[in-house]
């Protein structure tokens, strides 16, 4: 992200909804379909994935903001609370009351194919949000590069050590495409970057507790363990900082005893704990992008509007990952205390 793409985001937005119907040029995704009027009153739904994550919380917030910037008449939100029994209700009762089309982000990626099937068969177009179903038709992933995720931990942390010690991974849930994707591109690049570094790969469902019980056990078996992984630091933050303080472990990273941390998800207490030298890195996922866009797609599929793949003109890139679902990939920065106060990062801007 930079200051520049910041300034011209909302003309940006606004300028997808024109181009999408008026086809397509070198720098955008192509489009067709559509008479472009669309259905004003036409009532957009979006389910929240759980309520116990400032991840998610902030994302949350976003969304009355774009749905009213973009004219969306917008449902009121529910939450299905990481709960795939509680999504799949959710979306029966959306679809009951009206709905044209579904915004979500199933937390179980592989059992939401059922729902996403009948929501096909009833012509109810869905965006799924940071996570892309195992099966299923959606009209379009909104997410970001999670090998990518992966990929900048590994090299974030193995540079910081030196390419040895030993570096605790907390995991999201293996059911998610997202905690398989960090997971696997960590662990390939551990494996072919820096092979001296053990890696005590640590699953916890993307809930807090457990990956603080697991870095306790490990602690007491490896005291001289000097990385982390986060996968998720709206749920695994201020646990973690909480038991390293408890164990004297809280250091700046000048202190012999600092263990390196770096994490996923780009929340403000993720910077301030970067400032503070608790932490060492994250990277932003872009929740305001994420409510942004995911609103404009299903806009865009209850107007009729098709895209292809290709380069946008908001930074990223539309792919193609198959049995004709696309996904827009955004960028996701890797945030330092070199580019922490950078004022156009989303964690810099929620709330003010």
């Amino acid at each position: 992200m930079n200051l520049k793409r910041r300034a011209v985001v909302g003309v940006a937005f606004a300028a997808a909804l024109v181009t999408a119907t008026a086809g397509c040029n070198s720098s955008e995704p192509a489009s067709s379909g559509g008479s472009g009027t669309g259905n004003a009153s036409a009532q957009i739904a979006v389910d929240l994935p759980r309520a116990d994550s400032d991840f998610w919380n902030s994302y949350a917030k976003y969304i009355p903001q774009y749905a009213q910037e973009s004219g969306i008449n917008l449902m009121t939100p529910t939450n299905s609370q990481n709960d795939i029994a509680k999504l799949v209700a959710n979306a029966q009762a959306l679809t009951a009351q009206g709905a044209k089309a579904i915004v979500m982000a199933p937390q179980d990626t592989g059992a939401i194919a059922s729902t996403l099937a009948t929501l096909e068969s009833k012509k109810i177009p869905v965006v799924s949000v940071d996570t892309r179903p195992d099966k299923g038709k959606v009209f379009m992933v909104v997410r970001a590069d999670n090998r990518a995720y992966g990929q900048k931990a590994c090299e974030f942390l193995g540079e910081k050590l030196g390419g040895k010690g030993k570096v605790v991974e907390f995991q999201g849930s293996l059911s998610s495409v997202n905690g398989r994707d960090r997971s696997e591109a960590f662990a390939e690049c551990m494996k072919s970057k820096f092979p001296g570094i053990t890696v005590f790969e640590e699953p916890t469902e993307w809930e807090g507790a457990k990956a603080s019980a697991a870095l306790q056990t490990r602690l007491a078996q490896h005291p001289d363990i000097n990385g982390i992984y986060m996968q998720a630091g709206g749920v695994f933050l201020a646990p973690t900082l909480q038991l390293l303080k408890s164990k004297n472990l809280l250091v700046p990273p000048t202190d012999p005893k600092h263990i390196f941390i770096v994490s996923n998800d780009g929340i403000p207490q993720e910077f301030e704990a970067i400032r503070k030298g608790e932490i060492d890195a994250t990277v932003s996922q872009p929740a305001d992008l994420y409510a942004k866009y995911a609103l404009f797609y299903a806009k865009a599929a209850v107007e009729g509007k098709t895209f292809t793949p290709g380069p946008t003109d908001h930074d990223s890139t539309i792919i193609d990952v198959g049995n004709g679902v696309l996904e827009d990939q955004l960028p996701a920065p890797l945030v330092t205390k070199d580019n922490v106060d950078d004022a156009s990062l989303w964690g810099n801007q929620i709330g003010k």
